[in-house]
């Protein structure tokens, strides 16, 4: 069997086309890697790149595509609707096929080593490779964003897990880390009001919400805590931002175990959660690549039962692709969007 690692590194840059390319380009130098996609966002200003190889080979690409972007992102310029904290702001190692997820945690304090050495970039480790508890959760590493890394360095409890505590105003800070398969699925409304989409995913969101009494003012524990209301959704992260190409709201959210919570139970939850609030979704997105099982779980529960054992697996996706309007902003092409079809 073949050893592959998946890695998809987010490089905060999504609308300048050469600096895009000449990261693409380093990890297209590597032998034994595959680029599979590249995926830039305007409104985010933030580019999802995807690519697979053997072990070693991956790291390599993930050190060379961060030194590039390191050379050509200044995050002193940088502002975008999508969270970040440095230039290559998370760089996360998937085990595919023949490697554990204790290799890419190997892979990924490798990997931060060696930024944090020779291009002064701070790494902080999450996911599987987090040191700390507190670490585990990519958004509590990203608290502050880049804005209050600066202060962020200062704390003995931020120390960077690789690096100097001292403040790279051009590149900010790294978060690397070991994970499952994690679909980027963004959902869409018909109101260009981001405040509603905000609350879906306050709503829907594992973390959940802080809860409030009648005043506005958080409800605490008898230890001083805030008490939290849990979202509705399991293994998922959201948030709600503005989509000013298209002029809408998007819940834009992390499947991050999405044999627990599938894109197709997460469109259902935010459309019930969109309809109580006034208004509707309108299709979807995947960002990135998607596992195929994925879309064939969807096509399942779209065709129901009965229907589902009739149908091949290419008409049960395309039904998946249909129902859940995948190609509402950008056509949905399989063969560049499912990882079986890219390897």
């Amino acid at each position: 069997m073949k050893r592959i690692v998946e890695c998809v590194p987010n490089f905060s840059e999504g609308r300048d086309a050469k600096t895009i390319e000449a990261i693409s380009e380093s990890i297209r130098s590597v032998d034994r890697v595959k680029l599979l996609s590249v995926e830039p966002d305007k409104d985010y200003n933030r580019c999802v790149v995807t690519f697979v190889g053997e072990p070693d080979a991956v790291v390599e690409a993930a050190y060379r595509s961060t030194k590039v972007a390191a050379e050509l992102i200044d995050m002193t310029l940088h502002k975008g609707e999508h969270p970040r904290i440095g230039a290559v702001d998370v760089v996360p190692f998937v085990p595919v096929a023949g490697v554990t997820m204790e290799e890419c945690v190997k892979l990924a304090n490798s990997y931060g080593a060696r930024v944090a050495k020779v291009l002064n970039i701070p790494v902080y480790l999450y996911e599987n490779a987090a040191r700390f508890p507190e670490r585990k959760n990519l958004a509590t590493i990203r608290k502050g964003e880049y804005e209050g890394l600066r202060q962020k360095l200062q704390d003995p409890a931020w120390k960077p897990d690789f690096g100097l505590t001292e403040f790279n105003a051009k590149s900010g800070a790294t978060v690397a880390g070991a994970r499952k398969f994690l679909i980027a699925y963004n959902v869409n409304l018909n109101t260009p009001d981001a405040s509603i989409a905000q609350e879906i995913a306050l709503r829907i969101r594992e973390s959940g919400r802080p809860k409030k009494n009648a005043a506005g003012v958080m409800v605490k524990n008898e230890k001083g805590e805030s008490i939290k209301i849990p979202g509705t959704l399991k293994a998922a992260k959201a948030m709600g931002v503005f989509l000013e190409r298209f002029n809408i709201a998007q819940v834009s959210i992390n499947l991050v175990d999405f044999e627990t919570t599938p894109p197709h139970v997460a469109f259902a939850e935010v459309r019930k959660q969109a309809r109580s609030l006034g208004s509707d979704v309108t299709g979807s997105e995947i960002v990135g690549l998607t596992p195929l099982s994925a879309l064939l779980m969807a096509g399942r529960f779209f065709a129901g039962s009965t229907e589902a054992k009739k149908k091949t697996e290419r008409e049960l996706m395309t039904l998946a692709i249909d129902k859940l309007g995948l190609s509402q902003l950008e056509a949905f092409v399989p063969e560049k969007k499912v990882i079986e079809f890219m390897l």
